[in-house]
């Protein structure tokens, strides 16, 4: 018979449990908590309390709570009978407040948001790239959409699913340009993407995004890491649906995910295009 172990938890264990408690806190609290109370459920000094905390999910407890707070008015805006609503039920003191960073929080007016985005436009555009077709697409906001496939049709089908409420616009000859830088990073993935882009996801799936970024060129995690890396070291298969919802190829590098034994598992875009992608940034091709 094996032994049960049964050493305490390390040091990095006890914090990881610590953070993961805090951001419990902050996901199920009316108000942001204060630093004091955020601490205190960790068990630390204020100023350990940031850094750890930073350090493990790569952004401070305010830019988490405020993560928070924009995925409740996402949420309960459709469902809500008026805006103020579901404003003052997302954790907004005031409307004034809300309103002043509306545009930005869910990329048009409130009621429009409400209403599911009628009369808002996605300029779009398809081409091709050495790692088969490639769909662009953008909102005012930014690029929101990397798709790679060998159906246009199909790559266009998806958008207008996933914005079924927007207008989709063929490209003019500006948004060619976007679509040529796109392309031009995905053949060179070392290079910088300048461009902005529109990321819509929950909160969960921004901070396992925002770690996949944290990856450097010909280098990989597994997902266990990557969930240990925003202090939720037992949400591997959690981090593998954040990753499989990821909509901007390459640009979020969630080819550069692979199992805890190495081995390439499941790629939105075909494992085959995660695999030229892992040799080209290996081999730095």
């Amino acid at each position: 018979m094996t032994e049960t172990d049964t050493s305490p938890p390390s040091l990095s264990q006890r914090q990881r449990q610590a953070i993961a408690s805090v951001c419990r806190m902050i996901e199920q609290a009316a108000q942001m908590p204060t630093l004091e109370q955020m601490a205190a459920v960790a068990h630390l000094s204020r100023y350990h309390f940031q850094r750890l905390f930073k350090k493990a999910l790569g952004i401070s407890p305010k830019a988490y709570w405020e993560a928070q707070r924009q995925q409740r008015i996402r949420t309960l805006l459709p469902e809500s009978d008026s805006v103020t609503e579901a404003v003052y039920a997302s954790g907004y003191n005031s409307g004034a407040r809300f309103y002043a960073t509306a545009a930005k929080t869910l990329g048009m007016k409130p009621a429009d948001f409400k209403a599911g985005g009628p009369g808002h436009e996605i300029h779009f555009a398809i081409g091709k790239c050495s790692l088969g077709e490639i769909l662009v697409a953008a909102t005012e906001r930014g690029v929101c959409a990397i798709s790679l496939g060998d159906d246009p049709q199909r790559l266009l089908d998806e958008l207008q699913q996933r914005f079924s409420h927007a207008s989709l616009r063929g490209a003019d000859s500006d948004f060619e340009q976007v679509v040529a830088r796109v392309v031009g990073f995905v053949e060179q993935t070392e290079t910088a993407l300048d461009l902005p882009l529109d990321i819509q996801g929950t909160a969960f799936q921004q901070r396992v995004w925002l770690a996949l970024t944290k990856i450097p060129v010909g280098q990989t995690r597994s997902y266990a890491q990557i969930g240990q890396a925003i202090g939720k070291p037992t949400a591997a298969r959690a981090v593998a649906a954040a990753c499989a919802a990821n909509p901007l190829a390459v640009a979020i590098p969630c080819h550069r995910v692979v199992r805890s034994d190495g081995g390439l598992s499941g790629y939105r875009w075909g494992v085959e295009r995660k695999a030229e992608l892992l040799r080209r940034e290996s081999s730095g091709a």
